[in-house]
């Protein structure tokens, strides 16, 4: 992991989703069209410990293999509604819930696959949240945040 923290999205970058915002999760967001400003593509992996939140998942540092989606942006202009929706300030990354990072994208064997993505990293502490066994947060799991 680099230490680029909600820096500038262009067009084409891509995205790992493990939570409310994959395709057909419960609690996705309405107000916010995925499949109009992007396209999600495959499943993926990356190394995190993921944690229940709050009807919601948290993915922090930690060695598990867990599963995310591929999503490649076209408008960039849908990243700001994205940022809030994961409560990312960024003039405040002690008080952002979520910041916004970039990840080596893992196969199933858990090797790099040679792309990078962005993805919303829980920045808050985990002390006594449920451990999501397996690294995949159920697409039924979800509650809508807002």
């Amino acid at each position: 992991m680099t230490d680029e923290i909600n820096g500038p999205v262009a067009a084409g970058d891509l995205f790992v989703f493990y939570g409310l915002l994959k395709k057909g999760a419960s609690g996705m967001p309405d107000h916010i069209d995925l499949e109009a400003a992007g396209e999600f593509l495959d499943p993926c992996r990356f190394r995190a410990a993921l944690y229940d939140v709050g009807f919601f998942p948290g993915a922090v540092a930690g060695p598990d293999l867990c599963h995310g989606v591929r999503y490649r942006i076209a408008d960039v202009g849908i990243v700001s509604a994205l940022d809030e929706f994961e409560d990312v300030v960024p003039d405040d990354r002690e008080g952002s819930m979520y910041l916004r990072r970039r990840i080596d994208v893992l196969n199933d064997a858990g090797q790099p696959s040679g792309e990078r993505a962005w993805i919303y990293w829980y920045n808050q502490p985990v002390d006594g949240r449920p451990y999501v066994e397996g690294g995949d947060w159920p697409l039924s799991a979800g509650r809508p945040r807002r």
